[in-house]
């Protein structure tokens, strides 16, 4: 490993250089290769992570359990009505309590300030693996996809279309490191937010991509190496569905629009995914659809996390 990132939190793509991400995409490949050949390493024998969930994950639970198991070490599971995480006791002291007790923390909460008080007094590294604001986890997952199938990150072009949320938040961040151009495509007021906006446009004047945000998805899916999309509602925004479908709908990834990307491009999608609605079932089963490789890589890119930061 040419870049120690051990005792590091992982709350946002934006707080590691393109060293670090690099570092740990190829790791992720790796462990991926090594896994399929049986090589399995105790690495974490005897260590214990905590995970707290606000929201329920049908990837981001298998996928950190199945990496603690399978690198020798053991995950609980702490679900809402255990944590109650800043009702029952101040994230302050569930932070340090944890952290005395446990070798690394992964949350998945609703508010990004869960994500940053945690880390602000937890002893041990803190994942966010998912937050409203962020999703880093999936956006690691997402830029080893891209590599794995197309082999260079730098210089491709991703269109991701639908609501600018915490996905297309990542995406952004990452993008903006790595060197690929991040297009979102959305509905008047379902843009980005401004500071991540903001934030990925300077990062990305070191490495020349381009960030952009437009309405047009024919436009925005020309010639794009990756197009992805995302479910409209999100948890927590179950009581907006229907206004976000008749918002969104001119989004839908069809075959059609598809069709309209470069050649080779893939398909993407972090799941889960309501076919009808964002994409069709049709084009969820592309030849060149990588939905499920990207959801299979969740687990590969978590172990190359807490190798890393453990």
């Amino acid at each position: 490993m040419s870049v120690d990132l051990r005792g590091e939190h992982f709350a946002s793509l934006a707080d590691f250089t393109r060293e670090e991400l690099e570092q740990l995409i190829d790791l992720s490949l790796r462990l991926k290769q090594e896994r399929y050949i049986g090589n399995i390493d105790d690495a974490l024998e005897n260590l214990t992570m905590a995970m707290i969930f606000e929201k329920p994950s049908l990837r981001t639970r298998v996928s950190f359990e199945v990496a603690m198991n399978d690198l020798g070490g053991r995950a609980i599971y702490l679900a809402p009505t255990d944590i109650a995480l800043g009702e029952r006791e101040t994230i302050e002291d569930t932070a340090i309590v944890l952290s005395s007790m446990c070798h690394i923390i992964m949350a998945r909460v609703f508010e990004h300030s869960k994500i940053e008080e945690l880390c602000e007094h937890s002893a041990v590294p803190v994942i966010n693996g998912l937050s409203d604001l962020l999703h880093p986890m999936q956006g690691l997952a997402d830029f080893m996809t891209i590599k794995e199938k197309l082999r260079t990150i730098a210089g491709k072009r991703l269109c991701f279309l639908g609501d600018g949320n915490n996905i297309a938040h990542s995406l952004m961040l990452g993008g903006a490191i790595l060197g690929c151009s991040v297009t979102v495509c959305c509905a008047q007021g379902y843009e980005p937010a401004k500071e991540i906006v903001k934030k990925a446009d300077e990062l990305a004047k070191e490495s020349g991509a381009r960030m952009e945000v437009i309405y047009e998805p024919e436009r925005a899916v020309a010639d794009a190496d990756v197009v992805y999309t995302d479910v409209w509602a999100s948890m927590g925004q179950e009581k907006e569905a229907k206004e976000r479908v008749k918002a969104l709908s001119a989004l839908q990834v069809t075959e059609e629009l598809f069709a309209k990307a470069a050649p080779q491009a893939i398909l993407l999608h972090c799941l889960p995914a309501h076919y009808g609605e964002e994409l069709t079932y049709d084009v969820s089963r592309h030849p060149r659809s990588a939905i499920f490789s990207q959801a299979e890589n969740r687990l590969h890119t978590a172990k190359a996390v807490l190798l890393s930061v453990m």
